[in-house]
């Protein structure tokens, strides 16, 4: 016997299955000799476990990351402390804002947390770098002109105050559409974006309040603040490399621009050939494997045939459990008949190949006669159901009205299909002629008995299906009685014709004087969707995008399937939502850069400016196109999350050097002069935040494909490839062209 516990939607996965544990700690103390709890079945809460663990050692190891980048740009103890202090700080806000929210801690909160972790600091660092480069250069002037240290602090602090309140309200901004999704997606992805833009906006207000003060405390105290103090070697060699770089760049700024717009525009071309996915597929550890027999099989046939598939997949080394549930009754919300198995099949894959393990169970299922079987996993079956109301990646309907006629189309479809590579489990819906007994009234006989219609299909229902007539106690326990004639009148039309039939008591007659009763075949399924018939052909896809296997399928149908007069096809799947999802984010994506750019315009007062800060935001393309070439060539929801993170942190390094070169200018140094100067002391704080930042993504970028990171990875792929690129780029384009094209106005940010 198979027991099934379904929680509310609302409740807490993690304490229901705890308390059904503890509910069926009691039972088993009850249970008689012999039989047992067998609980290695799937359970949602093992995979929900295993993912937090893996998204929480993911966060962990960013952390460690992170704090070596510090201490290895920063070498001093106190300023990686002051930096780090934001990490803290910025992830309790996150979570106290969760709390108020009613949002629970799960893995697409930890994935926001560890996606903005090397971020948190990057607000920090800022303000901590250029603190401890003033109070270093205040510390070489002589003794009568060094300024008080609260000065310093608080002149440095502010100098970069409105660099940073821009660069984040940017990173807020681009993640808004993440916000407006709807359907599977959003519910994924809207948890993630509430951490991360949470947090970030947390780290914004650390750096702005909490950082200066610890900054006078640490270093701005005692000797600290008056020793001159050196860089690292590793800052001294960064920037002894960069200084002829970008010298060299100065001289061709044309050639610069246009050798980066080319790139830019290749990695465009390379991302319209992507192939393109909804959801990277999860890794649940487990599987859930439809296998139907033919409509109308028995009972004992279907279980027979089953049994084949199960004893080869409990003796397979790669399986440790399987649970096989044959039939739902009528009640169930999915009701199925004997035909229909499910197996849940739970997975110890040790090393093994998972591909290959579902291949294997296919290449078995196609040797059994009978048999059609699709695999799948049990979220994502879900998923896939919630999606295109079928357990399949895609679903191919064709409508009409003439039911022969439909499954002849259905049969075409199904070879047509079969060609397409990448499609399996390629599988008809389950539509057939079965054996019918058919009870038609007379309609004079059955009037002139004192019956109607109704009342007679009524009484033949309770005499073939039966009906609850009363109730019987036995020991404390309820049984319904139920009044039915034997099974096997159900299949003999002859003793059916002599089941007598009562008229309110008075008389009776035979059903055969009254009703006419035949037996012949009949559909043993009829599916209406929008009014008319349907039948659909359903594949899952293994081993290529999503949306070019749905375009293949396409175009195998209209060449393949010819649709007489009055029928029609249409293909439905998880492509339709990776449709909407990608349309709702490049609209949203295109409102949000309008929005930077109005942001940079009134943070600079130059459209000019404003343009060459967005200018950056293309070479950050370069690496998050590289970067999903690299992963497979398949864009994802998750990937063009990825994008829309990288979009927001490339402006961040854009608007710190555009700032400087201003403030430089302010002060009275040449064009050149400013940007050569403006170039090397950034160097350090943007190489630092890109560094912090892409470094605490390795951890995700590694766990690919371990539970929990199914989404975060992708998008953690295209930020760290993004983020290489931009930040080399910006370091050797941003010069350039604000030394060709840069306003040449003299004012800075509005503090």
């Amino acid at each position: 016997m198979v027991l099934k516990v379904q929680k509310q939607p609302l409740a807490n996965t993690l304490e229901v299955t705890a308390r059904v544990d503890k509910a069926m700690d009691e039972l088993a103390s009850t249970l008689p000799s012999g039989v047992s709890l067998y609980r290695k079945g799937f359970r949602q809460a093992d995979f929900i476990r295993v993912a937090l663990d893996n998204v929480s050692t993911v966060l962990r190891d960013g952390a460690i990351l992170v704090t070596i980048v510090l201490a290895m740009f920063l070498l001093s103890w106190r300023t990686t402390l002051i930096s780090l202090l934001a990490l803290p700080l910025s992830l309790a806000a996150g979570l106290a804002v969760l709390h108020v929210s009613n949002a629970s801690i799960n893995t697409m909160t930890l994935g926001g947390f560890a996606i903005a972790i090397g971020e948190l600091v990057d607000d920090a660092i800022v303000d901590v770098e250029n603190v401890h480069r003033r109070l270093r250069e205040n510390a070489l002037l002589p003794e009568g002109e060094r300024r008080l240290v609260f000065d310093v602090v608080f002149a440095a602090s502010k100098e970069i105050r409105s660099s940073v309140v821009f660069a984040t309200l940017i990173i807020v901004l681009v993640f808004a559409p993440l916000f407006f999704l709807s359907g599977i997606e959003g519910k994924l992805l809207r948890p993630l974006g509430l951490a991360y833009v949470t947090s970030i906006a947390a780290s914004l207000f650390v750096a702005l309040t909490v950082t200066p003060v610890l900054c006078l405390l640490l270093l701005g105290r005692g000797s600290a603040a008056h020793r001159p103090g050196r860089e690292s070697p590793l800052v001294r060699l960064l920037k002894r490399g960069y200084r002829p770089l970008v010298a060299a760049t100065l001289r061709i700024p044309i050639v610069v621009g246009l050798v980066s717009l080319a790139g830019a525009m290749a990695a465009l071309v390379a991302l319209s050939l992507f192939g393109r996915s909804f959801l990277p597929e999860f890794n649940e550890g487990s599987l859930n494997i439809a296998a139907a027999t033919a409509p109308g099989t028995s009972l004992d046939t279907s279980n027979a045939t089953v049994r084949r598939l199960e004893k080869y997949l409990v003796e397979h080394p790669a399986v440790s459990s399987v649970i096989r549930s044959t039939g739902r009754a009528e009640r169930d919300e999915h009701a199925m008949d004997v035909n229909f198995s499910e197996l849940e099949v739970g997975l110890d894959l040790k090393g093994r190949d998972r591909e290959e393990l579902l291949a294997e169970i296919r290449e078995q299922s196609a040797t059994i006669p009978g048999l059609a079987v699709t695999v799948g996993q049990p979220i994502s079956h879900r998923i896939e159901h919630l999606v295109s109301g079928v357990r399949a990646s895609l679903v191919f309907k064709i409508y009409g009205e003439d039911l022969d006629q439909l499954r002849g189309l259905a049969r075409q479809a199904e070879v047509a299909m079969k060609k397409v590579p990448g499609l399996v489990d390629v599988t008809v819906e389950q539509q057939t002629e079965i054996p019918q007994i058919v009870v038609l009234p007379r309609g004079t006989e059955t009037a002139s008995f004192g019956k109607t219609p109704g009342e007679l299909a009524g009484f033949v229902e309770t005499a073939l299906t039966g009906s609850k007539v009363g109730t019987y106690f036995e020991r404390g326990r309820v049984y319904d009685v139920v009044a039915r004639l034997p099974r096997e009148y159900a299949s003999l039309p002859d003793k059916i014709a002599l089941v007598p039939v009562d008229s309110g008591g008075a008389r009776f007659t035979e059903l055969g004087s009254i009703a006419s009763i035949t037996k012949t075949l009949g559909p043993n399924l009829i599916n209406h969707e929008n009014g008319q018939r349907r039948i659909y052909v359903t594949a899952n896809v293994s081993g290529r995008d999503i949306r070019g296997a749905a375009e293949e399928v396409l175009r195998v149908t209209r060449d393949g399937v010819p649709l007489p007069p009055g029928y029609r096809s249409d293909l439905g799947g998880q492509f339709e939502s990776e449709a909407s999802a990608r349309r709702t984010i490049l609209i949203l994506s295109g409102v949000a850069i309008f929005g930077i750019v109005a942001l940079l315009f009134v943070a600079f007062r130059s459209l000019r400016d404003a343009l060459i800060v967005l200018f950056n935001l293309p070479l950050a393309l370069v690496g998050g196109a590289a970067a999903v070439y690299l992963g497979g060539g398949i864009l994802s929801i998750a990937s063009l999350v990825g994008f829309i993170t990288l979009f927001g942190i490339a402006a961040r390094n854009g608007i710190m050097m555009v700032t400087h070169y201003r403030q430089l200018l302010d002060e009275g140094e040449q064009r050149r002069e400013a940007v050569l100067h403006g170039s090397l002391d950034r160097l350090v704080p943007i190489l630092m935040t890109a560094l912090t930042a892409a470094i605490a993504l390795i951890p995700i970028v590694l766990a690919a494909g371990e539970p929990g990171n199914e989404i975060q990875a992708p998008m953690a792929a295209v930020i760290l490839g993004g983020l290489v690129s931009s930040t080399l780029l910006n370091l050797l384009v941003i010069p350039p062209l604000f030394s060709r094209f840069g306003s040449g106005r003299r004012h800075l940010l509005n503090a």
